[in-house]
């Protein structure tokens, strides 16, 4: 019964993962937003970049605790997940059209960031220190380049945002509290989420790869798939987009710049490579759709789940 046991630590993990994201995500926008911070740079930095806090977290963990394989297979798992799984979830529940230029042109710089990923994991297997800072340094451009852009939002992107999050509110010393119990939070819940994690892999016989792109992407996606769904049912996609789009962003250049930076993570090209062409095949499918203004309805979201199951059937069938 240890797998039962080790499931556990990993749904405890989850459970911390979740609240943590939530406090921290909403706490943080009421910060930026009190600061007067526009609303879409809010909805594709502090709602994607908080949202990804739980990749954060546990790929850290995983890459310290010395297993590299689970830090690169929960952003790569995720970056798919997000796009074919919870786009796809949300196009059921709202078909969705991307209004804003604004979230329009992120898509090819979700691409890019994807590109950018194959050399540095196909020539010496591994993200250095140094590459870990061109990484992160290529976020502070985009946030500095979406800071700069965000007083051209449309006013009907203005209107979504503070339907979802409300008008500009007040922080005070609850704020910075919540944004510190999230970050504990998150830390504690990356712990033990990693712990179980790659003792389920042990238990099991599978690769902690597998586990990476499966059950750690699926639980450290939980706060995107809480807010996309949210802003689905509210008929607001370019939230639900901008979640999806500037997460993914900074899953790549944020999660595994930062920790590049703190530890160089590794993986054989060979036992990634399928995932990765996966994950770039999701990001080239999603453009389509938001470059020619088609929409991605109900049959447009069925496929990416179908995909998507796909995609799962085979890491099953294939861990190799």
């Amino acid at each position: 019964m240890e797998w039962a046991l080790n499931l556990l630590l990993i749904g405890f993990g989850i459970v911390l993962l979740y609240f943590g994201g939530e406090a921290l995500v909403n706490n943080a926008v009421v910060l930026a937003r009190s600061w007067g911070v526009s609303t879409m740079v809010v909805g594709l930095t502090v709602v994607a970049f908080g949202t990804s806090s739980p990749e954060l977290a546990a790929s850290l963990a995983a890459a310290l605790s010395g297993s590299p394989a689970i830090a690169i297979g929960n952003v790569v798992g995720s970056n798919i997940l997000n796009i074919l799984f919870i786009l796809g979830l949300a196009a059921l529940i709202q078909p969705i059209r991307a209004q804003a230029l604004f979230i329009k042109r992120e898509v090819p710089i979700m691409i890019g960031a994807t590109l950018l990923l194959f050399p540095l994991l196909y020539f010496d297997q591994q993200i250095s220190r140094w590459e870990g800072l061109l990484m992160a340094s290529l976020l502070g451009l985009y946030i500095w380049f979406l800071y700069q852009s965000g007083s051209k939002e449309s006013p009907e992107v203005q209107g979504e945002f503070d339907q979802e999050y409300g008008q500009r509110p007040k922080a005070n010393w609850k704020t910075y509290a919540g944004v510190l119990l999230g970050l504990a939070l998150l830390g504690a819940g990356a712990r033990v989420l990693t712990m179980g994690a790659v003792a389920l892999a042990q238990a099991l016989g599978v690769g902690e790869l597998v586990i990476g792109l499966t059950i750690v992407a699926l639980g450290t996606s939980l706060p995107e798939v809480a807010a996309s769904i949210t802003a689905a049912l509210r008929r607001e996609p370019d939230i639900a987009l901008g979640n999806i789009v500037g997460s993914n962003i900074f899953n790549i250049l944020g999660i595994l710049g930062l920790t590049a930076l703190v530890t160089p993570v590794g993986q054989p090209w060979a036992s990634v490579a399928r995932d990765m062409w996966v994950m770039l095949g999701a990001s080239l499918l999603l453009w389509p759709f938001l470059a020619t203004g088609l929409r991605l309805g109900r049959r447009e979201g069925g496929v990416f789940l179908g995909l998507y199951g796909l995609y799962v059937g085979l890491l099953v069938s294939a861990p190799a």
